[in-house]
């Protein structure tokens, strides 16, 4: 048996895939190629410190036009004393003012739905039973500081009618209320469910009622109907304010 012949062995290990070695010569080829190209046609990326120069030549060449001329002078390029117009249709926002009857009623409203509604319901009619009617009710439409008490520091026993009602108590509602919350909900109550007083009780007016609540002999204690009429049957005292001027419906401050 005759020995291979030496001279006839590949050019190329037997492991390397020939096939794929060509593809990947030639794709490489092909990208060196495009670089070539892009660079020779002038779109290759600018480098960075040619940007950097740049910004330093115009950052110089600002300085030296703001000291020597007015491109950049704030003097000369805004006016002394200026002050920027109304935008166009800018004089009609925010809200809209409201005759204090609304603008208090409407706040009100807001309050006797979180404070009230649930005892008192939607009507103001109560249930008969463990909750009064608001309805003509001596202590809501005749003097404003009864109402006030009430509200402040709740009421046990009998109300106004001679009546008691559920557990005979009913708990205070004045923490966190604000003059104007106080106010609002006072005018809300008394001008609505078919009372019809036609008078807005003041911010002034329900501080005053906050200040009186505060200096009670009971301070804390709920009123009674004793205590009320023996002490409360009379106007809270600060300014009235007529039903019909204007105010500001978020804040109740009258408005020119």
């Amino acid at each position: 048996m005759s020995s291979p012949n030496p001279h006839s062995k590949p050019d190329l290990d037997e492991t390397i895939n020939v096939t794929q070695a060509h593809a990947r010569v030639a794709s490489e080829f092909s990208a060196a190629t495009r670089e070539k190209l892009l660079a020779e046609s002038g779109r290759e990326s600018v480098p960075l410190w040619v940007i950097t120069a740049c910004g330093v030549v115009l950052l110089i060449a600002g300085g030296v036009l703001g000291n020597a001329g007015t491109l950049f002078s704030y003097d000369n390029t805004f006016r002394a004393n200026y002050v920027r117009g109304t935008a166009p249709g800018g004089a009609d926002s925010g809200p809209q003012p409201k005759t204090a009857l609304m603008a208090f009623s409407a706040k009100g409203s807001k309050i006797y739905s979180a404070k009230c509604n649930g005892c008192h319901g939607a009507d103001g009619k109560g249930d008969g039973a463990n909750y009064p009617s608001l309805v003509g009710s001596t202590f809501v439409i005749e003097e404003n500081q009864k109402l006030a008490m009430v509200i402040l520091n709740g009421i046990q026993g009998p109300i106004s009618n001679g009546k008691t009602y559920g557990a005979g108590i009913m708990p205070a509602q004045g923490a966190g209320m604000t003059p104007e919350d106080l106010a609002g909900v006072m005018t809300y109550v008394r001008n609505n469910f078919g009372n019809s007083t036609g008078d807005v009780v003041s911010v002034e007016m329900a501080k005053s009622a906050l200040d009186v609540s505060a200096a009670r002999e009971k301070a804390g204690q709920s009123v009674t109907s004793e205590e009320i009429l023996a002490k409360h049957k009379v106007i809270l005292s600060g300014a009235d304010i007529s039903p019909e001027i204007m105010v500001n419906p978020a804040t109740l401050a009258p408005v020119e």
